[in-house]
């Protein structure tokens, strides 16, 4: 374990109905980081430190991942539920703002909640996730349907969990390494955590329940408004799941809108290009960070 390990604090906190497990380091303002599939807390592992700095940062785990609680139901893992998890956590931590980084899923729920709850956040940092208009409009493209064929896919009962499953889990690394620009982003032992995480008992039903539920998400909603929250959007630019078109003219769907393109780097790319994505972080938060001075 590093030095760096040492510092961080493993909690819990119970929200909306369920148990939720994080990862936290810092003192400070709220900052709230919200992993995709098929991660879970460990995904912002170059981050948290950075960050924890200036902010006391939150790594959640999901509901359905890895040490949160996984609700048996595939009810419950609709949008909705996943807006008041997340109201929950910002309050039962003591605060009524923080900042909100998403990334994948994690980034879907980020939009939805900074549209249900304004109010609630300072600034919001979405990585490789459109905006939820712009991700609709993409569906309806072949380019888009032919790359987002798995969510198809994981509408059949029990066959992606064998798929998943499978000669010890391997397709976790494949999701990783075959997908990956900088494939060295991924050392064995983080490809071992992330089997370890999916091979808790319920977790990878709880992770395909997300997608067997998209299409009655409001994600797929068309009516959108302009959104106040400034808005920072990073963006791997050889990602194989969401093309890069999905990113244009997101502007007009945020009022305060920034977007940094991070090329040689695929769908994770705070994984693929820590540094870069920590700059940009920190220049996209600098007004913020002066103002705890």
């Amino acid at each position: 374990m590093s030095v760096i390990e040492l510092t961080w604090k493993h909690d819990y906190i119970t929200t909306n109905g369920v148990k939720l497990h994080y990862v936290t380091q810092g003192e400070g303002p709220l900052m709230l980081m919200l992993h995709g599939f098929p991660e879970f807390w460990y995904s912002w592992r170059h981050q948290i430190p950075e960050f924890a700095q200036d902010f006391k940062v939150v790594a959640l785990d999901l509901r359905g991942y890895n040490d949160s609680d996984k609700p048996n139901e595939q009810s419950a893992y609709v949008m909705n539920k996943f807006i008041k998890d997340i109201e929950g956590v910002i309050k039962g931590l003591g605060y009524q703002k923080c900042v909100l980084i998403g990334h994948d899923w994690g980034g879907a729920i980020a939009w939805n909640f900074a549209y249900a709850y304004p109010q609630m956040l300072e600034r919001l940092i979405i990585l490789n996730l459109p905006h939820p208009a712009k991700f609709a409009q993409g569906l309806r493209t072949p380019q888009q349907l032919l790359r987002s064929y798995y969510v198809f896919v994981f509408q059949l009962p029990w066959l992606p969990e064998l798929l998943l499953q499978s000669l010890n889990y391997q397709a976790i690394e494949t999701v990783f390494k075959g997908t990956a620009v900088n494939k060295s982003a991924f050392t064995k032992a983080d490809i071992g955590a992330y089997k370890d995480a999916a091979a808790k008992r319920g977790a990878v039903t709880a992770m395909l329940n997300y997608y067997r539920n998209i299409f009655q998400q409001r994600m797929l909603n068309p009516n959108w408004g302009v959104l106040e929250v400034p808005t920072l959007m990073i963006w791997g630019e050889n990602d194989t799941a969401l093309g890069k078109e999905l990113t244009y003219d997101t502007v007009a769907y945020v009022r305060d809108f920034q977007i940094k393109y991070i090329p040689n780097s695929g769908h994770w790319v705070q994984q693929e290009q820590p540094e870069l994505v920590n700059q940009y972080i920190r220049e996209f938060l600098r007004t913020k960070l002066k103002s705890l001075c």
